[in-house]
């Protein structure tokens, strides 16, 4: 009996003799410190998401967490990483394998990265948020959605375009509803037998109607532009006071027909494209 016990404490021992027990140390000790690295990236993102609601960038909320989780994978794999070294470990396989790895998926999802960046750029530059009207190249709408590969804008025809993010960090954006005002620029042809008197007129007019109308700004100009070759063309170049779009597009329209009103009215006539031909006897 007493050998039995003895044998079984034998055993116990060799057991004991193989465990590594400052390995288990310094793993508790990396998880205590792994959590609590957690933990402060936690409260950061919390911090952070509070102050990107209160400044109304909800976009940006959504892809905190993305980030958040891919600086806690760097954290875990620097921590095992130097735990497997201090004990003699190679990490030199595992690393290469990662590399090789990060490069095969990298050329894989070459698009996904760039437009990811792209979203980044666009985030942090403000360049828009979901409902303003923008136009980049041949498209322009109101924004509908700001994901992570794209955005979706909505086109005056109703159509929904989708535009990945990389274009547009890389495009030109023309952000219509960050503007204070929009412009009208219209030229006014007139034809060559308009009277001197009803020439100075036609431009007194266009300046009545422009001073009249309460949604214009005051430092419209109009004047005598160029001698064309079938008419004499007054320019129009004013601001109006929205950059809402279709009130714009209202308030242009009440002017011009103000205009083609006031003409009329007065004798004016609008010129058109025509030529005169003279025969020689």
């Amino acid at each position: 009996m007493l050998n039995e016990f003895l044998d079984y404490l034998d055993k116990i021992q060799k057991v004991l003799t193989t465990i590594h027990f400052d390995l288990i140390v310094q793993i508790i000790i990396n998880l205590v410190i792994l959590g609590i690295i957690f933990k402060a990236i936690e409260i950061f993102e919390n911090n952070l998401k509070n102050k990107f609601t209160d400044n109304k960038n909800s976009q940006i909320i959504k892809f905190i967490p993305v980030f958040t989780r891919i600086i806690k994978f760097i954290i875990f794999f620097i921590l095992v990483a130097a735990l497997l070294q201090n004990h003699g470990y190679s990490i030199s396989s595992l690393v290469a394998g990662f590399g090789i790895t990060g490069l095969a998926v990298g050329f894989a999802a070459n698009a996904t990265i760039a437009n990811m960046f792209g979203t980044i750029a666009i985030l942090s530059d403000k360049s828009f948020e979901v409902g303003d009207y923008i136009k980049i190249g041949a498209f322009e709408g109101t924004v509908e959605d700001i994901n992570m590969r794209s955005t979706k804008i909505r086109t005056l025809d109703n159509a929904l375009t989708i535009i990945p993010n990389s274009t547009l960090a890389n495009g030109e954006i023309i952000n219509v509803t960050k503007a204070h005002k929009r412009r009208i620029l219209e030229t006014i042809g007139v034809t060559y037998d308009t009277s001197n008197e009803k020439l100075k007129r036609a431009i007194e007019i266009i300046e009545e109607i422009l001073n009249q109308n309460s949604d214009i700004y005051g430092d419209y100009v109009v004047f005598l532009d160029t001698l064309a070759d079938s008419s004499i063309n007054i320019k129009v170049n004013a601001y109006v006071k929205t950059n809402n779009y279709v009130k714009y597009l209202k308030i242009k329209e009440i002017i011009l027909l103000e205009i083609i009103k006031r003409y009329r009215e007065e004798n004016i006539d609008f010129a058109f494209p025509s030529r005169t031909l003279y025969m020689a006897k």
